[in-house]
């Protein structure tokens, strides 16, 4: 596969993270929503390092991490800072300073693991990992309470003051008083960037503002760790924090991680180091020597997700750690690994690797299992298998147009018919109509479910009386886009006894959110893994096979599956992409515009998603914008949640606000919230549009844009197309340098060592 040269056409639209590793989630910009706060760089204060540019912090996330500056330090808390110098500087062990630390946590047996996770929780209901999102009840006028005396402090030090409902909305009815107190706590604020905090407090404070303040030191530890998710990342090495508050002008970036961890605006962890490859084994006498450490700091949001999480994961793998026997096949429970329907189940699946996986899924409470396109047939042939044995089973999906896909596919499975892959109809496409035939099981149909759906209990099962999800089985597909604390709050809400199946391509980009929960659970090596050997069929199936072991091969594509074209700049680069949709892909493939999805690595830059947006709007429904930009049939991508798209098509606009069609369910925006939930949806990018499919897909690839470029990246982008991709090229030698040499942007996640001290490996099925 190969390109024209291609000049560099300037600067493209990604951004790095501010020093602390700006790899994680891919470009800055893969964000479901722009949080400008319309404020100036703010004074002269002390620059701070690398600006969010469109990056979004979590709309839940409130002012923790950056109050009680002026606190004491406990005896307790002085010992810890006091560790960590110490681990961190060499002059002491690990063990030395942390020798009351827990021991590794064996397996579990299920129901005492669980009262454990529940132990600080009421019985009726799953305590939740995060936070609300629901925005504070608006008083009289629509008005966020405590909006008023925000507006006068934000005007006093110079900051816009339509910024005062969202302040009032992060720091509560208190937030004038909060500000005033602390001017840095301005930074709960999504979208404030540090040198914009920085001018608001030397405004409020004058010469009493200075760089060292401790204040300042703790917003900026946790506007850094709050950024850093925004990258993927749950916690951060110190060394990487530290040099981050350097950046940001601390003068003494040490000190004012000392007062973080004494203030418990960050915890402090420490996980054991894996041996360097080659390194000697470490011998008998050797038991008592001190295993190597990295010393993590983290916030209390990220902590507790991947603590529960890892504990619920331990309590589903212990689910048959003794299997039962003994007893007569008739007196066997359908849900017993025993239970003659699961071997009978494994002897008719439609494939050899679905056979596998139901035979591993029986025995075993978690199952890893992985695979691409195609393979995605095979949880489903399970859970049709499940439910034919009168087992609750589910299959859970991450976006409405992948549940009625599998809707689609269990409802034909359930019926006899050869389970069918996402790839077996063409002309199943995210607009081409109901979601299953009209001869379809409603019920079976309902088993295909979304996450989002499931936990808000608006799809599946409900819950019963002790608040987990009445199932026992649920195959959850495109498992890399769990983010920790999504992946925390699902498995705690599932009961004793249920099996979970965490399916998904592990070549795909990781979550939009932070953590790596599948590539973690997969590397702990803590349940059996089942890898399919069903490949994606055609062209395109062979071209993302090669690019998934790191080789950009030429494929034949007799029938115009895989097209190139060649591009000198982003001008060009936006032109052909805009012929292609409305000419070329209709005329040679058969496939309509709306039926085709372009995809680019970033928002920002001149092929970027605005500027891809705005020449396809003017091309395919040209309009005023008269909706706060948007006019009726105009394509978008609405944002209800951080790191999460949904497509749809504007419909109307009144006084209530935006009306949208998304996959057929009606949606009403807010018209205060059009400009941060809503973008145009003709363009977007791979975060945005993974876990989807279409029956085309046009990846433009200019050449501003190469240093955001990944294997994952490609691999993901790609994919994206059932029938056709065209690839627009002007990256030149950084597309194959790219697959061939850059995999993943990693990510800082404790969740692999929370797994893996809590019992031995498990074997690879």
């Amino acid at each position: 596969m190969t390109g024209a040269q291609a000049p560099s056409a300037g600067h493209g639209g990604t951004s790095g993270g501010p020093g602390v590793n700006p790899g994680g989630a891919g470009d800055a910009e893969e964000r479901p929503a722009e949080a400008g706060t319309g404020m100036g760089p703010g004074g002269s204060a002390p620059a701070a390092p690398g600006e969010p540019g469109d990056a979004k912090a979590p709309a839940e996330a409130g002012p923790r991490g950056i109050q009680g500056g002026q606190g004491r330090r406990s005896a307790a808390a002085e010992a810890l800072a006091a560790a960590v110098r110490a681990v961190e500087s060499g002059e002491r062990s690990a063990a030395s300073f942390f020798n009351d630390a827990p021991a590794p946590r064996p397996a579990a047996p299920a129901a005492p693991a669980r009262e454990r996770a529940r132990a600080a929780a009421p019985p009726s209901a799953p305590a939740p990992v995060r936070p609300p999102s629901a925005r504070p009840a608006p008083g009289p006028g629509g008005e966020i309470p405590g909006s008023g005396d925000v507006r006068q402090v934000l005007a006093a030090g110079g900051a816009p003051e339509t910024l005062a409902g969202r302040v009032a909305e992060v720091l509560g009815e208190r937030a004038a008083e909060a500000l005033r107190e602390d001017p840095w706590q301005l930074l709960a604020v999504p979208g404030v960037r540090p040198d914009q905090a920085d001018g608001f407090a030397r405004a409020l404070l004058g010469p009493d503002c200075e760089p060292g303040d401790e204040r300042r030191a703790l917003a900026l530890t946790g506007w850094l760790l709050e950024r850093a998710a925004l990258e993927g990342h749950t916690a951060l090495e110190s060394s990487a924090l530290r040099e981050a508050l350097a950046k940001a002008s601390v003068p003494d970036p040490d000190e004012a991680l000392r007062t973080a961890i004494a203030e418990g605006v960050v915890l402090v962890f420490q996980d054991a180091l894996d041996a360097a490859p080659g390194a000697r084994p470490r011998a008998a006498e050797d038991e008592e020597a001190e295993q190597p450490v990295r010393v993590l700091l983290g916030l209390d949001r990220y902590a507790l997700a991947e603590e529960s999480l890892a504990d619920g994961l331990a309590r589903l793998a212990s689910t048959f750690a003794s299997p039962q026997g003994g007893a007569a096949d008739d007196e066997v429970p359908a849900g017993d690994p025993g239970a003659p329907g699961w071997e009978s189940a494994a002897a008719a699946a439609p494939t050899a690797s679905a056979a596998e996986l139901i035979r591993t899924a029986a025995a075993h409470g978690l199952v890893a299992h992985s695979g691409g396109e195609a393979a995605r047939a095979e949880p489903v042939a399970l859970v049709a298998a499940a439910r034919a044995m009168g087992l609750r089973a589910y299959v859970a999906a991450h976006s409405e147009d992948g549940r009625r896909r599998l809707a689609a596919s269990l409802s034909e499975a359930a019926s006899g018919g050869r389970s069918a892959g996402p790839d077996s109809d063409p002309d199943t496409a995210p607009d081409s109509g109901p979601d299953t035939g009209p001869d379809a099981d409603p019920e079976t149909a309902s088993a295909a479910v979304t996450v989002a759906g499931l936990l808000a209990d608006a799809e599946g099962p409900g819950r019963d009386e002790e608040g987990t999800l009445a199932l026992d089985l649920l195959a959850v597909l495109d498992a890399p886009q769990l983010d920790v604390e999504t992946a925390a709050m699902l498995v705690e809400s599932l009961p004793d006894g249920a099996r979970l199946v965490l399916s998904g391509d592990p070549g795909v980009l990781w979550s939009a959110g932070p953590g790596r929960v599948f590539a973690d659970l997969v590397a702990a090596r803590r349940c059996p893994q089942v890898v399919s050997r069903t490949p994606d069929p055609g062209p395109i199936g062979e071209l993302i096979s090669g690019i998934g072991i790191g080789e950009l091969n030429q494929v034949e594509a007799p029938g115009k599956e895989v097209v190139i074209v060649p591009v000198r700049d982003a001008g060009e680069a936006v032109h052909r992409t805009v012929q292609l949709v409305a000419d070329s892909v209709p005329r040679a493939i058969g496939i309509p515009p709306e039926q085709t999805q372009v995809i680019t690595p970033g928002h920002g830059g001149a092929a970027g998603t605005r500027a891809l947006n705005a020449a396809l709007k003017d091309r395919l429904n040209p309009g005023p914008g008269r909706f706060g930009g948007f006019d009726p049939g105009d394509r978008v991508a609405y944002s209800p949640a951080p790191g999460r798209t949904v497509p749809g098509t504007v419909v109307s606009a009144d006084a209530e606000g935006l009306r949208l069609d998304c996959a057929g369910a009606p949606v009403v925006v807010e018209r205060a919230e059009v400009g941060e939930l809503v973008r145009h949806g003709w363009a977007l990018t791979a975060h945005q549009a993974a876990g989807a499919r279409w029956p085309a897909a046009v990846v433009v690839l200019p050449g501003d844009a190469t240093a955001g470029l990944t294997r994952a990246w490609v691999y993901t982008a790609f994919g994206r197309g059932e029938r056709h991709l065209s690839v627009v090229h002007g990256a030149e030698s950084a597309l194959p340098k790219a697959v061939a040499e850059i995999p993943f942007k990693d990510r800082t996640t404790r969740l692999r060592a929370l797994l893996q001290a809590q019992a031995p490996t498990a074997p690879t099925d």
